[in-house]
């Protein structure tokens, strides 16, 4: 089910600021219209459209992740452990903040990541 075009504005806020909270974290548009965050020029996390959002994952968390109905494995970047988490319906914050943060630390140089760890 697609999202309004403003609970799909809402969320890309809510995405756009628990990513740019991370230590030098930045906004990219790409392939034209696609956003997608990043940290030192490597993608951690882009939102996709219709109410979805796309993170690396923590190898020992996949089985758990990809058990949800919600989270699916992202197209072309699954074998690197990507998923796709669906946005669509009702969405625990708490629980994509803390998928935002683990890709982060995945794809972060260790110190940057050992800041957010800490935290």
């Amino acid at each position: 089910m697609a999202l309004t075009p403003a609970k799909a504005a809402r969320q890309l806020d809510r995405i756009r600021s628990i990513a740019m909270a991370l230590p030098e974290a930045t906004e990219e548009v790409t392939w034209g219209t696609d956003i997608n965050f990043r940290v030192r020029k490597k993608i951690f996390c882009f939102p996709g459209d219709g109410g979805s959002l796309c993170v690396k994952a923590d190898r020992e968390e996949l089985p758990a992740l990809l058990g949800d109905p919600r989270v699916s494995p992202a197209p072309y970047l699954a074998r690197g452990g990507w998923v796709v988490l669906d946005l669509s319906t009702a969405v625990d914050w708490s629980e994509v903040t803390e998928l935002i943060h683990t890709s982060y630390c995945l794809i972060a140089p260790k110190t940057l990541a050992k800041q957010v760890l800490s935290d």
